[in-house]
This record gives C-alpha cells, structure tokens and sequence, in this order.
C-alpha cells in the first residue's frame, strides 16, 4: 500500500531544516516531493557538484519576455534544500510538485496568489503571541529535540482552513497540480512518498484527495510560455523579509547560525558580534562577551525559554557590547543578523552566453562576484586597471550596475585614476538574460546597445552619453555612428540649452583618448561646431528671460566655460570672446550679466577698474535693489576673495549696501543671504575684518520718521547766521 508523507514547513528555518531532515532519514521515502518549478527536475543532479554552496536560488524565466522571472532561493537551512541532500545521499529521485513557471509566467495578474489569511498570525493569537515571527520562532526554529512537529503543523493547518473558503484562483490551481503530481507519481509505482511543501498546502494534499477530474478541470486549458531555469548564487540579504522577498525570514543570518552551530549557540554568537565590533576599531573586551551571555541567558530564563533566542542576545548586545548605541547595533544586525553570505554554482550549470562570457572575463579580471559594497581604486595606466574599468563601464551600458563611480580617495583630478563601489546583486542575473538581445559577449552586447540608442532621432543628450559611454567602454566599432548621430542631432537641434547642456559631457571625452589610447580626433571636430552653434546662439537665448531662467542659463555658462578649458586655447578665446561681446548688452538679466563680468574678469580680460565701474554701473541708486542684488550673486558665485584682497570692490559693494532704503531691504535680504551665505567661514570673517577697517566708509544716519518742530525752530537761527540772511 502506498504511503505519502506530508511535511509541512516554512521556507526557511533552521528547525523546519532540522526537522526535516530527520523525518526523512526515519521514513526512507523512495521519492522526494518538493514545492518549487518541475522545469527544475532537470537542474536536481547539479546539487551533486561539491562547488554548490547555498544559498542559491533556481531561475525562471520566459525566453520571450525575461521580465516574467522568478527565483526559488535555497539556504542550507531550507527544509527543501535538506530534502535534497537527503535524496542526493540516499540515492533516490526528486520532483517539484509546484505550478509550472511555464502556466505562471504565461497568466495574467491574479488577487488569489496566497492563502486568504496569516496562518501563522492566527495560530500566534491563539497561543497567546502577538508576533508571529516569535512565536513560530519558539514552537519551532529554535527547537532542538527530536520530536516530529509535522502532525502537530498539520493539524493546526486544517483547523485553520477549516473556516476559509477553498483556494480560489492561483493557489487553487497550484494545489490541482500538487495533487495531479501526487497522483502521477503513485501511479509510476512509487510506494513511499515523502511532500515537502507550504504547511498551508498540507491539508489540500491531504487524503482522500478529490477526483483527478477535479483537478483536471482546473487546469484545463491553462496558457502556456516557453521557459528556461537554472541556478544562481543567492545571498542572505535577498532571503531577508526586508528585501521584498514573500517567503523571506528576518534574520537569515541568525537562522544560519542556529542550524550550523551544534552547541554554545549563544556564546559562539556573540563572539562573532564581538569580531565585527572589532573589525571597526571599537573596543569590545573577552569580559564584555562574558557579560552579555549571562545576560542573554538570565533573559531567557526571566522569559521561560529553554535557550537564549535572538530578541534576548539582540539585547544583550545592544546593552553590553554597544552601550546602548543604535548605530553599532544596525551593524551587527546588517553583518550578522541578516548577513552579507553569497553562494556559489558550478561552471557547468548552464548560463546564457552572455552571463557565461561575463562570468570567465570577471574571472581573468579577478573581480569577485560579492554582495558586499567594496571600494576598487582602478590605475588606467596599467592592462589591469583599463580593462576592468572598461568591463564595468560596459556593464553599466548594458544596466548593469555592478559598479558605481565614486570618488577618488586619493583626491586626484588626472583622468588615469577611477573609484569604483563594487556591490553584486542576484537580479543582475535577469538582467544578464535581458541584455542577451544585444548580443552573447559583453562588449558586442555594449556595442549593439549603444548603436541602438543613437538610432532614429534620440535626444541630444541621450547621444552625447552614448559617446561618451563607447570612449569610456572602448567601443570603437559603434563610436563613429555615435559620432555621426551626435553631429546631427547638434545641427538639427536649435535649443541653445540644450546644446550647452551636452558640450560638457564631449569636452570631458576627449580627454579619455590619452589614457584609454582613443583617437579623439573627430569628437573634438564635432564638439567644435557644437561649440560655434553655441556662441551664435547664446545672444538671443539670453534676451528677455526672466529671473529663473537666467539662473539655469548661468550654470549652462559655468558648464560650458569650464568644458572650453579642455577643449584647447583656440575655443577657449573663441568663447570668451562671445562672452564680451554679450556681456555688454544692455538688456542682460543682472544676474547672468554679474556671471560673465566675473568670468571674464577670472580670465584676465577685465582688471580690477573694469570691475569696479561695471559694479559701479549695476549698484546706482537709480537701479532696482532686487536687480543689484541679483547682480551680485551672479558675479560672488565664483567665490569671495575678490572682496578680501580689492579695498575699491568691497568700498562699492559697501556704499550700495549702505544707501539701500530699510524698506526695500527686506525685500533683498533672502537675495544677500543667499549670495553671502555661500561664502565659506574664512571668507565672511575675512570680509568682516577688511570691512570694519574701511577709512571713510559709509554710515548709515537714522532718520526720525516725523520731524519735531520745536527743535527745528532752534536751529533756524543758527543758520541764519551761518548763510547771513535774517532770522
């Protein structure tokens, strides 16, 4: 007679591992059933290689469509991953018994993708807990006896479904194909099955099942895609609840723990927390690490638990080895609780080309694939560091974002260092199959993405980027389509704006051609012309503009006089000279008309009595406060040492600010503080210095708002006398 076994169990938990595994050593099934894709059968026999180490995960995805993925992860404390290694020892087969990804990936959006209620919540409640994570952490992943808890599940199980109504939509069709696996597998002879799965699913799977026809017709007629599986490494940050993961744990690291550590388990634990503290140069001694176990351990007898759990060394750490300080306890929570462990696949477990060409150039490159955020500081003088900036650049191309510009930390401003923040996540597997359309080695796939962005009519700065990413990639075969695209786009493009937003990008390209070895040539000849475009447009796109506009188009002239100087001394003086001659237009926006005497004046074009009869002009009192100040805040932008070391310069700025009426300096008081207040600390005390020692400085002499007659009539005579006219 056939016997099923069912085994219901939370995804992932040390005592749901444990138990797991000794049920199955007890029974002896014959075959293994467990939740998950049976598009994964195939995969099973990859558990065998000794390079496997969880966690991991099995990737689904459509062929067609890869943002219809999904990941079924495995941490050596899964029960499922347990049910493997027992069936890999024992020699016996494996099927997963869930929906295949192949019906999921082709149904639309279902509101029925899990149990209507919290079982555990409920169960929980019922038991006195209002935290169900507690309480299923007590009743079962902290359990260390060898009583099995399956019937126990079981029956709380059903008597929560009890009340529910069937499974409806997705869970009811995952349940029929759990089923019609059942059945199919008693039907091929097997006679003692072991199911691991859901403890939702239990009951469903329960006998008496219902009729096959039932079932049959749930799953009648269910849409099918075309999919491929594999395996990936996995991290425990990904299986935490906090990443957004449905069946994660809150603290995977602490489950590792728990499952690995056959004794001392709390001691071994804060030994570990003591470690990290210490890695960060905090002072955490052996007595510390004595004291917080006994803490540990008395709050767990306080509590009635056989053993400390991890509300009870959380706050033992918290108390004794960080001294109550959140900081260091996020610390310990990041590196310990959740824990920053990546698992590792064989070579030979099927990856696409593309992840396949990634994986062996990573290798050559020895850049490890690693969750944890770590700093590489890249030479572009020497093979090495050029072709990892140049696989990285390509990666991030492709959107991939293995790594993120940073930085120097040795401050250098030369183009022949970079700082990358190398952090690897288990999604950039998906995103590997996604770019896979561009092509089946990462600098094909970089290419044909860059050659897809700069065809049609792309805006101008999705071009510029373009151009610049195939110099910083080393893409030579997709750069002179960029080129050519960037050269049209700039011609056809009559928005001065938008030009001068996308000279930067060029003129910092061209300095990559002496470090990466790029003829930069024709960049230079188009951002040449680009620049021409911007000198004969920037008169009109500066006239009758309003205060906000001339801000933006401020900082588009500090862009693009900044990009000049990398351009060479001819376009330099090509640029300023446009400068000049706009900046003596008399309807200029002040603000904009401040910004270019200023850098004009940087430039030595203007001295020092340039500037001040130009200050002079702007801050008479015939001209508006507001307009003055805005006036100011356009020429202080480039700092305020002109003030400390020009004595003419500070006397006009502080004549004007003297004469400005006290009504009307309210009004340009939020315009001064915001000019002023950019001044670094050295500078304002500077000024204040230099201003207090002003010979024959302006004072400002309060005025009476209502004359008083009688002390007026005094003076007349006194005046009379003074003019020699009678009183």
């Amino acid at each position: 007679m056939t016997a099923t076994h069912l085994l219901g169990i939370r995804h992932h938990g040390p005592g749901s591992a444990r138990a797991v595994a000794a049920r199955l050593a007890e029974l002896e099934p014959d075959v293994v059933l467990i939740e998950g894709p049976p598009e994964a059968d195939a995969l099973v026999e990859l558990t065998e290689d000794p390079a496997m180490a969880p966690p991991v995960a099995l990737l689904a995805y459509a062929t067609d469509d890869v943002s219809r993925a999904a990941f079924w992860p495995f941490a050596v404390f899964s029960p499922e991953w347990q049910a493997l290694a027992y069936a890999r020892e024992a020699g016996i087969p494996v099927r997963f018994c869930d929906l295949p990804a192949a019906n999921t990936f082709a149904a639309g959006p279902d509101e029925h993708t899990g149990p209507p209620v919290d079982p555990l919540a409920l169960l929980a409640s019922a038991g006195g807990y209002d935290d169900p994570e507690r309480w299923w952490d007590d009743v079962v992943e902290s359990r260390r006896d060898t009583e099995s808890p399956f019937e126990v599940i079981a029956e709380a199980m059903s008597a929560v479904r009890e009340d529910e109504k069937p499974a409806q939509g997705n869970e009811a069709r995952r349940e029929a194909y759990m089923r019609s696996v059942l059945r199919r597998t008693r039907k091929d002879g097997f006679e003692n099955i072991a199911v691991v799965c859901g403890a939702w699913h239990v009951p469903a799977l329960a006998d008496p099942l219902p009729p096959a026809s039932h079932d049959q017709a749930v799953l009648k007629g269910l849409p099918k895609r075309k999919v491929a599986c594999t395996w990936v490494p996995w991290t425990h940050g990904r299986l935490a609840t906090a990443s957004g993961y449905g069946a994660g744990v809150r603290s995977p690291g602490w489950y590792h723990h728990l499952f690995t550590t056959p004794e001392d388990v709390t001691t071994r634990w804060l030994t570990g927390v003591a470690a990290v503290l210490r890695e960060e140069d905090l002072p955490v001694s052996t007595a510390h690490v004595i004291e917080a176990v006994r803490l540990a351990e008395t709050l767990a007898t306080l509590r009635g638990r056989s053993s400390a759990g991890l509300a009870e060394v959380t706050e033992a750490t918290r108390s004794v080895l960080c001294g109550g300080d959140e900081v260091q306890v996020e610390l310990v929570t990041r590196r310990l609780v959740v824990g920053e462990r990546l698992g590792e696949v064989p070579e030979r477990v099927p990856q696409p080309p593309l992840a396949a060409d990634l994986t062996a150039t990573a290798k050559r490159l020895r850049l490890k694939k690693d969750p944890v955020v770590k700093e590489l500081d890249l030479d572009l003088r020497t093979p090495g560091g050029l072709d990892r900036s140049k696989l990285l650049h390509r990666l991030r191309i492709l959107g991939i974002e293995w790594g993120s510009r940073e930085a120097s930390a040795r401050r250098n401003k030369g183009t022949f260092r970079e700082t990358w923040a190398l952090a690897w996540e288990p999604s950039f597997e998906v995103d590997l199959v996604a770019a896979a359309v561009h092509g089946t080695t990462v600098p094909s796939a970089a290419t044909a993405a860059v050659r897809g962005t700069v065809e049609g009519t792309p805006p101008l700065d999705e071009v510029t980027t373009a151009v610049e990413n195939c110099l910083l990639a080393d893409l030579p075969e997709a750069l002179p389509e960029a080129l050519a695209a960037l050269d049209a786009r700039a011609a056809a493009d009559a928005d001065v704006a938008r030009l001068m937003s996308a000279l930067p990008a060029l003129a910092r390209a061209t300095r990559y051609g002496n470090v990466r070895g790029t003829d930069t040539g024709a960049l230079r000849a188009v951002a040449d012309r680009m620049l021409d475009r911007i000198c004969a447009g920037l008169p009109p796109a500066a006239h009758g503009i309003d205060d906000d506009a001339a801000a933006r188009l401020a900082k588009l002239v500090d862009g693009v006089h900044d990009a000049t100087s990398l351009l060479g001394d001819e376009p330099k003086e090509r640029w300023l000279a446009a400068l000049a001659r706009l900046a003596e237009r008399p309807s200029l926006p002040p603000l904009l008309a401040g910004r270019l005497t200023r850098i004009l004046h940087d430039a030595g074009l203007l001295d020092a009595l340039d500037i001040e009869l130009r200050l002079g002009r702007a801050l008479t009192p015939g001209v508006v406060p507001s307009a003055g100040a805005a006036y100011v805040e356009g020429f202080f932008d480039g700092g305020a040492l002109l003030l400390v070391h020009d004595e003419g310069l500070l006397r006009v700025i502080d004549a004007w600010l003297a004469a400005i009426p006290d009504d009307v300096f309210t009004e340009v008081l939020p315009l001064l503080r915001r000019t002023f207040g950019a001044f670094s600390g050295p500078e304002k005390r500077a000024i204040g210095q230099r201003a207090a020692g002003l010979t024959g400085a302006a004072r400002v002499v309060p005025v009476a708002d209502e004359l008083d007659e009688d002390r007026a009539e005094r003076v007349l005579p006194v005046l009379a006398t003074l003019l020699g006219v009678g009183a």
